[in-house]
């Protein structure tokens, strides 16, 4: 199934696919609630990224400039000085844990940063060295050497080796959850093709593919789409009692991840907006599931049979 080569079937066959699992519609699979009869698990995922001076990639507030490109340099640094810590406040008053997605960079650039999330007991996510490098750029050892180096860099610095890991944009080689498998991650947030957990089959073993929102996400939607925070407020309010109001109907255990980044939220206007969406799903905390992305994987290693989802 890993072999990443196209059927016999001549011009019209079978079309090229990436083998790690099968096709499964949303009202089929095994049924299992989360804790407390839960069923729709509600998660933070909190992107801290660093990102190289006068080179690199990095998400551009304003028109490019030769490098160096201080506008957009700063604005996204404005995150790491500012908007992280008005977000982390956002946080504690709501009494809500989040998944956060660290480059390891930032253990030099600014470690009070992951200091203030490992105090609040945040789950702390693997998310490469910088922003400013793709993953799908390095060869197979490169990229073994990146998944290893995060691993030992979060576990000297702060105590617990990642359990997840999100690329840097997002961005893999085919051999990419055979190397997260072979290094001892146990799922990734790369993949954003279903509402529910799915064990993708690798080279060494399951690695449980935990969803994380493309649409849901700041980035994308602010940045690329040009959306107002008002209507991005809307729309995590309304995914969610959407959401709701599907498990409530159905026998499905759901995931709703929501994407921030904090040199977009953080920014005083949008945290005004961010503060009401929040709220809104903190007022509901009885009928879901608060949590973060691995204590969901933890739940369906312990609750979904190896055979169920298997490739």
């Amino acid at each position: 199934m890993n072999d990443f080569k196209r059927e016999p079937g001549g011009a019209f066959g079978p079309l090229t696919t990436h083998g790690r699992f099968d096709y499964q519609p949303v009202h089929e699979g095994d049924a299992y609630c989360w804790p407390n009869d839960t069923r729709l698990a509600v998660y933070l995922g909190f992107n801290l990224e660093h990102f190289a001076f006068g080179e690199g990639l990095g998400a551009a507030l304003g028109p490019l400039s030769p490098q160096p490109d201080v506008l957009n340099y700063s604005w996204r640094e404005y995150g790491n000085r500012v908007g992280a810590w008005r977000c982390i406040e956002l946080f504690d008053s709501l009494d809500m844990p989040a998944g956060t997605l660290i480059n390891t960079s930032l253990y030099d650039h600014c470690p009070a940063l992951i200091e203030a999330c490992v105090a609040r007991g945040d789950e702390l996510i693997a998310h490469g060295y910088t922003n400013a490098q793709r993953q799908s750029d390095l060869d197979e050892d490169g990229e073994r050497a990146l998944l290893a180096h995060c691993r030992e860099r979060m576990l000297g610095q702060s105590g617990a080796e990642p359990a997840g890991w999100l690329s840097p944009w997002i961005s893999e080689s085919h051999r990419t959850p055979d190397l997260l498998a072979e290094t001892g991650y146990r799922y990734t947030l790369n993949w954003c093709h279903d509402d529910r957990p799915v064990r993708m089959t690798t080279k060494h073993g399951p690695l449980w593919s935990i969803p994380y929102p493309q649409e849901l996400n700041d980035l994308p939607m602010i940045m690329a789409r040009q959306m107002d925070m008002r209507d991005f407020t809307d729309m995590i309010i309304d995914q969610f009692e959407e959401m709701l109001e599907q498990t409530q109907r159905g026998s499905q255990a759901l995931v709703m991840g929501i994407a921030l980044h904090p040199y977009i939220v953080g920014q005083p206007y949008r945290l005004r907006h961010l503060r009401r969406a929040l709220a809104h799903i903190a007022r509901m905390r009885d009928d879901i599931w608060l949590t973060t992305p691995g204590e969901i994987a933890r739940h369906v290693e312990e609750t979904v049979p190896t055979a169920v989802q298997a490739a």
